[in-house]
């Protein structure tokens, strides 16, 4: 938006003021008004989870207002752009309800609710981009049916929101998880040379959530809740989208995937099949490590963030060799 009251000024100075704004206005918001976010009320069924009661939770609203506020203020607009900010703040709100109300929504609202998103993301993508998908690791690319092409980026954005969601336990770890695989796509989309302007709203997401990590560093004033989780799930089903390489969502969040992900296969399979798997297994898999392993919570979040940089640079050697780099 500012791009057009300012014409002179550079794209990279727009983009860079961008980035400080998103921090800024994150880390000034935050300290204004965290108070005056929804109160936890602990979770029972979670290692620890009493002791995050009474502190204020909600606080993804802060951070995606900041980097849907810096986005359109300060770098290049699209309108496949401006609907995926829309559809980030609709997935934000759902969550912020979620936390504000004082009886939880159900599983099957919010699922609803994630198909919803998940569909208009789809339809939207394939308006804007076609159907090509591209194994980057083995620089092979094919076209998929319209329709097969829908189904399985529902399937990926819905799955994307749901285990970053689940993956929202400990302070501080689906942020730190979120930036280091938001980060990898940067990375693999300078690699690829995508494009650019997309690029970069990745690095304006990224200090927005690290705007919040300021306060939600062990121990943490205030928490992202459902509002925070499942707006970083979707937008890095985006972004991965973005990169014409979808599959490599797997290495790019493997953590996450692992960490939320477990949990819905498990719940799933026992109340739909009646399947019982992982009996010995707590999940999310972060209260199985705090609570059998007896690892802490900072041990958690390291050791987590550990392993996904490892993967994720092996995605990014991967892909670097392929291009010959």
């Amino acid at each position: 938006m500012l791009r057009f009251l300012l014409p002179d000024v550079s794209e990279s100075l727009m983009a860079l003021l961008g980035i400080l704004f998103a921090f800024a206005a994150t880390v000034i918001a935050t300290a204004k008004l965290g108070d005056h976010l929804p109160k936890d009320g602990g979770r029972e069924y979670a290692h620890d989870g009493k002791l995050s009661a009474g502190k204020p939770r909600g606080a993804g609203i802060i951070f995606v207002l900041a980097f849907v506020a810096a986005t359109l203020l300060f770098l290049p607009l699209q309108a496949e752009r401006v609907i995926y900010l829309i559809l980030i703040v609709i997935c934000m709100m759902t969550g912020y309800l979620d936390d504000a109300a004082k009886t939880p929504w159900g599983e099957y609202k919010k699922g609803f609710l994630d198909f919803c998103v998940a569909a208009m993301v789809a339809f939207t993508y394939v308006k804007y981009n076609g159907c090509e998908v591209e194994l980057a690791m083995f620089g092979v690319s094919f076209e998929l049916p319209v329709w097969l092409f829908v189904i399985l980026t529902i399937v990926l954005v819905w799955a994307s929101v749901n285990v970053t969601n689940c993956a929202d336990g400990v302070d501080g770890l689906s942020g730190t998880l979120a930036i280091i695989s938001i980060l990898t796509i940067y990375v693999l989309d300078l690699l690829r040379d995508r494009e650019e302007d997309f690029a970069l709203m990745n690095l304006v997401f990224c200090v927005a959530i690290l705007g919040y990590l300021w306060f939600n560093a062990t121990p943490s004033k205030l928490m992202m809740g459902d509002a925070g989780s499942r707006a970083m799930g979707l937008f890095i089903s985006i972004a991965i989208l973005k990169t014409g390489a979808p599959i490599l969502y797997v290495l790019v969040a493997l953590v996450l995937i692992l960490d939320g992900g477990l949990g819905l296969i498990k719940v799933s399979l026992i109340r739909f099949a009646k399947i019982h798997i992982m009996k010995n297994v707590r999940t999310p898999l972060h209260d199985h490590v705090r609570k059998i392993w007896n690892w802490s919570n900072t041990q958690c979040v390291y050791r987590f963030a550990i392993i996904q940089i490892v993967t994720s640079l092996i995605a990014i050697y991967a892909v670097a060799c392929q291009m010959g780099l």
